[in-house]
């Protein structure tokens, strides 16, 4: 009974939302901002009319609500939320009352791919495995070694042979590439070679993409219709279904030969380019091992090997692949901000240009204070994520006066806090790398509860300085050896997914900088 119901009352919903979309059609795209609580459906009309550019929508409805807006979802399906974009309620949810804040069960059930994962978990699990990671991510020299050999081979092996044989291409769909076989090289041992001239079709890679770009609709839609969705396999639903499995193969498949390849002798093999998370959880005795298994947490299980992989694949990748889709646009179209990079590298790392390629280290990219600073800026204006989920467990008073009810969701939008006038100033929309720089020439301290491009708090993101570092290797090695020009006309624009890329791609036409 409960069950006809529940579809008799998605099927009006749909219907409804359907003809209202019909109406609203008419409507230019400004007017469409105008949100209507309507009676029965909440403003979840104007939400999925909007949602080809929801980030834009999320910042219009906040400058105009001073940073805090309460957005109704339809009654008796309790889908309303409060979405943020003040820092000091910002910094209250992910720092000052944290304990209040958790991910919560809804986020879990929203991002099940992702398991039991440390971007899943609260509480103990999520305190262990952070203490696992900062461990091995933070201060493992062999990780560090393996990071360097690793972004080392693939620039030279895959990124430059590519770029020297194409004249136009689209770099959103390279550093994908690019980022997708680094990491998994790092987290599985596992090359899968996807960039190459050929740009092969590669059936698990496309599965991750698909994955990351369906979620978006969960967080739009209210539970009951995408939990229909999935029960009846229909829409999104059955292409997300098929996908998990997909990429659930692919990771089954490295464990299992993961597991056949390690022995004893592995141990010793475990250096350099030879390193890789995989057999280190497999094959060293770790002294967290211990203590997590007292919370359930069997650090050598196909689960948790899984839920580890399938997290670090997406943190390893995506935050990288997005932030230098970007960074490559806004350099493209700042033609000094190019020029004060290249001189920068000069004056700093001595670049000779009768070399074929120069690339450059880890330890080289921390001279290059002011390309440092673009990347702060491409990532205040373009978070590679740019939302964050949270619930209240207790009722609560945010600083700006707003009530909190018990189990309200709490949407951070990170996108519209890198524009808001309150915490940049008026000059906000600007791309202006020099508003990092002090007058010493050093890097401006500004507090991550207004810079949240790597979160906040104590789920800040542990992997910051390493991001950081590889952003700057590659983008100081391509743009030194080639000269990548952004195609006129093409459209630019954030694309609907959890992750910030671009619709349309970043298309270019590539020249080499210095004649062989």
């Amino acid at each position: 009974m409960f069950g006809s119901t529940l579809i008799i009352a998605a099927f009006l919903s749909i219907v409804f939302i359907l003809l209202l979309l019909l109406w609203l059609s008419r409507w230019n795209r400004r007017s469409s901002y105008v949100i209507i609580d309507w009676p029965v459906f909440g403003m979840i009309p104007a939400l999925l009319w909007n949602l080809s550019h929801i980030h834009d929508f999320f910042t219009f409805i906040l400058q105009q609500n001073k940073g805090t807006f309460l957005l109704k979802g339809p009654w008796f399906f309790g889908t309303d939320f409060l979405l943020i974009s003040d820092p000091m309620n910002v910094h209250y949810v992910l720092s000052k009352n944290f304990p209040n804040y958790p991910k919560g069960p809804e986020f879990r059930q929203i991002f099940e791919p992702l398991g039991d994962g440390i971007f899943n978990s609260d509480s103990d699990s999520w305190s262990i495995q952070r203490r696992i990671f900062h461990s091995l991510l933070v201060k493992n020299k062999r990780f560090d070694l393996a990071v360097e050999i690793t972004l080392r081979q693939k620039i030279l092996n895959g990124l430059f042979p590519l770029l020297e044989n194409v004249s136009q291409v689209d770099m959103q769909d390279v550093f994908q590439r690019f980022t997708f076989d680094n990491i998994c090289r790092l987290v599985l041992g596992f090359d899968p070679n996807s960039l190459s001239i050929e740009f092969p079709e590669i059936a698990y890679q496309k599965a991750f993409d698909d994955i990351e770009e369906i979620i978006i609709y969960r967080h739009a839609l209210p539970a009951s219709i995408w939990k229909l969705q999935r029960w009846l396999q229909i829409g999104n639903e059955k292409k997300f279904k098929k996908s998990w499995k997909i990429f659930d193969d692919f990771l089954e498949q490295c464990i299992i030969r993961k597991r056949e390849q390690v022995g004893q002798s592995c141990k010793d093999q475990m250096e350099g380019e030879g390193f890789d998370l995989l057999t280190y959880f497999l094959a060293e005795d770790n002294d967290f091992a211990k203590v997590a298994a007292e919370s359930g947490i069997l650090i050598k299980s196909n689960k948790f090997l899984r839920d580890m992989a399938f997290n670090l694949l997406t943190a390893g990748r995506d935050t990288i692949g997005a932030g230098l889709v970007w960074l490559f646009w806004l350099v493209g179209t700042h033609p000094f901000v190019e020029q004060k990079i290249l001189e920068e590298i000069k004056a700093n790392l001595g670049a000779k240009t009768s070399e074929k390629w120069r690339v450059f280290s880890i330890q080289e990219g921390r001279k290059l204070v002011y390309l440092h600073a673009v990347i702060c800026e491409v990532l205040r204006l373009y978070p590679p994520i740019p939302f964050n989920h949270k619930v209240s467990i207790e009722e609560d008073i945010f600083p700006s006066g707003h009530n909190v009810p018990r189990n309200m969701r709490i949407l951070l939008s990170f996108y519209s806090m890198g524009r808001m006038e309150e915490i940049w100033g008026k000059d906000c929309l600007e791309f202006k790398p020099e508003r990092w720089i002090s007058e010493g020439g050093r890097i401006k301290h500004v507090p991550s509860y207004k810079f949240v491009a790597f979160n906040a708090g104590p789920r800040s993101c542990i992997g910051k300085e390493l991001a950081f570092l590889q952003m700057k290797a590659i983008a100081a090695s391509v743009i030194w050896n080639y000269s990548l020009q952004v195609v006129e006309n093409h459209p630019v624009s954030p694309s609907v997914s959890i992750l910030l890329y671009m619709k349309k791609g970043l298309k270019v036409r590539v020249f080499k900088r210095f004649a062989p």
